[in-house]
C-alpha cells in the first residue's frame, strides 16, 4: 500500500481530488488530501509545506502528488517529510530557486491564453453538474483568500529536492499548454513529462486515468547504504 499525497492548485481545495482519492482506495492506497491554509495572511511557502507534513504525520511511504500552483509546494513537502517519498507534478508549475510564485509567469515563458471564460480554460471536459459544485466548493472554501505572503515569497530551496520526480502532462490543458509544458519539464527537470487525456482539471475528468498512472508509480523506498 502506498500513501498518496495530494496538494490542490491556486483557488483549488482538496475536494478537487475527491473522484481520485476513491479510485486510488478502491485500488488498496491511503490518501490525503489537503487544504493548504489559502485564508492566513501569514502563511509563506513553508507554512503551506507544514500542513501538509504535518497532516501526514509519520505515515509512509509516500508519493506527493501536486496540481499546478501546488508546484511550488511539493518539492517543500518532501524536503520536510521524515518517510521515504517521491513527487508527481501534474500540469505543475516547476519553480527554480528564489523564483517568487507571481514572477513565475514571465520568467517560465508560459504564453498568455486568448480564452476567457474560466470553465473552457480550465473545466472544459468535465460535467458541468461536476465542475459547478466543484466550483461553488472551492469558491466557499477560498473565502476571505490572502495569500500575498505565499506569492511574493521566493521559493526557498537551492535546488531541487533529491527524490524520485515525475510529471504528468495533460494533452488537453488549455491553461498550460502540451507544448509549453515539454519545454518547461526540459529545462527545469531535464525529464520527459509523462502524458494522459485530460485538461486542466483531468482529476474530475479523468480521475480513473489518472488513479491508474499514479497506482502504477513503485512505492518510494529507504535509498540503498552506499
Amino acid at each position: 500500500m502506498t500513501t498518496f499525497v495530494l496538494i490542490h492548485g491556486g483557488g483549488g481545495s482538496a475536494f478537487d481530488w475527491h473522484l481520485v482519492e476513491a479510485e486510488l482506495r478502491d485500488r488498496g492506497h491511503d490518501t490525503f488530501a489537503v487544504d493548504l491554509p489559502v485564508s492566513d495572511p501569514r502563511a509563506g511557502l513553508w507554512e503551506y509545506a507544514d500542513a501538509v507534513v504535518e497532516a501526514v504525520g509519520e505515515r509512509g511511504p509516500v508519493v506527493v502528488v501536486a496540481h499546478s500552483w501546488g508546484g511550488f509546494v511539493g518539492p517543500l513537502v518532501c524536503e520536510k517529510i521524515k518517510v521515504p517519498t517521491s513527487l508527481v507534478l501534474v500540469s505543475g508549475m516547476i519553480p527554480a530557486p528564489g523564483e517568487a510564485p507571481n514572477d513565475w509567469w514571465e520568467r517560465s515563458g508560459r504564453p498568455a491564453s486568448d480564452i476567457t471564460d474560466d470553465y473552457e480554460l480550465y473545466l472544459h471536459d468535465v460535467p458541468r453538474d461536476l465542475g459547478r459544485r466543484v466550483l461553488d466548493h472551492d469558491t466557499a472554501q477560498s473565502e476571505g483568500m490572502s495569500m500575498d505572503r505565499a506569492v511574493r515569497e521566493p521559493w526557498p530551496l537551492p535546488a531541487w529536492p533529491d527524490v524520485p520526480t515525475r510529471y504528468l502532462l495533460c494533452r488537453d490543458d488549455r491553461f498550460f499548454t502540451p507544448e509549453f509544458v515539454r519545454r518547461h519539464v526540459r529545462e527545469r527537470l531535464g525529464i520527459v513529462p509523462d502524458e494522459i487525456p485530460g485538461s486542466h482539471m483531468a482529476m474530475l475528468s479523468r480521475p480513473r486515468e489518472m488513479a491508474d498512472y499514479l497506482a502504477r508509480i513503485p512505492a518510494p523506498t529507504e535509498p540503498l547504504p552506499e
